[in-house]
């Protein structure tokens, strides 16, 4: 599949009309089956360079060309990423994780200068999962944070693009990590999401901590059939 170009023609547009600050926001991880759920923010201003060569979507680009950006485009915006843990997704459901993954991305932004007045967050996808999670102390100051749902905003707006490209390796990188102590589910191939090794490791070692325990029962009765009981590991 050949990367489609962003643009900042809607953050332009949004900066064009007052507004000081666009946030770009995706997530990454929603549908793994372990591992947490990531989301990266991408700030940008008036300022703002070209965007980097070679920035798509994170699903179009190969792992390889991801970690090569990372650094390139964490020079040109302000970025951070977010994450809720398996637990989380278990406990409260995966839209209350990805609103608390958002929110700390928000709050790490915050940390390191970035003002939310005056801003608006450019969320890819069809609902907003973002509000409810934000606090009234991290609210700006003049009422509710502004979110701009847009579909498929990761494909066309280079800040969304640039979000889910921090937002994937660093959310690759712990999967990969935990692969030292688990190699037996596959995770620094399958980064947590389904697949024929990842249920054949689960079979023969039970679930991990990093596993959603709840996902596993709903939406792997197939992959896992004959698979009734989750015994724990590590």
């Amino acid at each position: 599949m050949t990367p489609v170009r962003p643009s900042l023609r809607v953050e332009k547009k949004l900066l064009g009309s007052g507004r000081l600050t666009v946030i770009g926001m995706d997530e990454v991880g929603r549908g793994a089956i372990a591992g947490p759920v990531a989301v990266g923010v991408a700030a940008v201003t008036l300022d703002i360079g070209r965007v980097p060569q070679g920035l798509a979507d994170s699903k179009l680009l190969s792992a390889a060309r991801r970690t090569e950006l990372v650094p390139v485009v964490r020079r040109w915006a302000r970025t951070a990423v977010g994450m809720a843990s398996a637990d989380v997704v278990d406990r409260q459901g995966i839209v209350p994780a990805l609103g608390q993954a958002g929110a700390a991305a928000l709050g790490a932004l915050v940390r390191d200068g970035v003002s939310l007045d005056d801003t608006v967050v450019v969320l890819d996808g069809s609902f907003d999962w973002l509000s409810r999670a934000v606090s009234a102390d991290l609210a700006p100051a003049g009422g509710p944070l502004d979110v701009l749902v847009r579909v498929k905003a990761d494909r066309d707006c280079a800040s969304v693009a640039a979000a889910s490209v921090v937002a994937k390796v660093e959310r690759d990188a712990l999967m990969i990590a935990a692969h030292e102590d688990a190699p037996h589910y596959g995770w620094s191939s399958n980064k947590g999401y389904g697949s024929t090794a990842h249920y054949d490791g689960i079979r023969a070692a039970g679930a991990h901590p990093l596993h959603r325990k709840s996902w596993l029962h709903q939406a792997s009765s197939v992959a896992l059939d004959g698979f009734d009981e989750l015994s724990v590991v590590g």
